[in-house]
């Protein structure tokens, strides 16, 4: 399961808000809602973020398994 616990770490380090990625970067509140239930997102929101915080994708995401893999299908 891939989950953004790094981007909200980072966000926080870098004083950057969701208001501040709604506002300036134009990423829907949607999606915003959806990184943090670490649901399916778009690569092109993925790489909005980077751009935005000025990091490599490793640095908001990871992949944690899961015990059941079932959970995520």
């Amino acid at each position: 399961m891939i989950v953004f616990d790094k981007l909200w770490k980072l966000m926080s380090q870098k004083g950057v808000s969701t208001y501040t990625l709604r506002e300036k970067y134009g990423i829907d509140g949607k999606t915003i809602s959806r990184l943090k239930n670490n649901k399916n997102t778009e690569t092109k929101t993925l790489n909005k973020l980077c751009a935005a915080l000025n990091c490599k994708l490793e640095d908001i995401a990871e992949y944690v398994e899961l015990e059941d893999e079932q959970d995520i299908y």
